[in-house]
């Protein structure tokens, strides 16, 4: 019983410092807003991952569709993002727009590749799609 309470404080202990260190910038966004900012880039992964299938098979077009309608400049209104953009800093705004327009290069990139053959140029294109969420990741957090 000793055993497990030492653990659980030294865990608590743990959690507690890890977050206490975190020093990105909390954006305070209305809960429903934040839900839908989450679910959004929970998308986002799932379609990073799946540009990522697609290219290894070969799938160029499949991944620029999906580059353009879930991350591409197509997709800003699905995301309500001019709901949303009031609510964020600067820095938070310019790194979301920068990604979607980095995620329209990479469609016309994956586009070429296809008719190029060369997957270079599209997973240089990526590289800077997930660079801008790297960017965001690190300068902010919503909870």
């Amino acid at each position: 019983m000793k055993i497990t309470l030492a653990f659980a404080a030294a865990l608590l202990m743990l959690v507690t410092s890890s977050h206490a260190a975190d020093k990105r910038q909390f954006v305070q966004l209305p809960e429903m807003m934040r839900d839908h900012m989450m679910r959004n880039m929970r998308d986002h992964l799932l379609a990073l991952q799946t540009i990522t299938r697609q290219l290894s098979d070969g799938e160029y077009d499949a991944a620029a569709d999906i580059a353009e309608q879930r991350l591409g400049m197509s997709s800003i209104q699905s995301h309500g993002a001019s709901h949303m953009a009031p609510y964020m800093p600067e820095g938070m705004r310019a790194a979301g727009t920068a990604m979607h327009q980095a995620a329209s290069r990479f469609a016309v990139a994956a586009r070429s590749a296809e008719v190029e053959g060369g997957l270079s140029r599209a997973f240089g294109a990526l590289s800077e799609v997930m660079a801008q969420c790297v960017a965001c990741h690190s300068a902010y957090r919503i909870h």
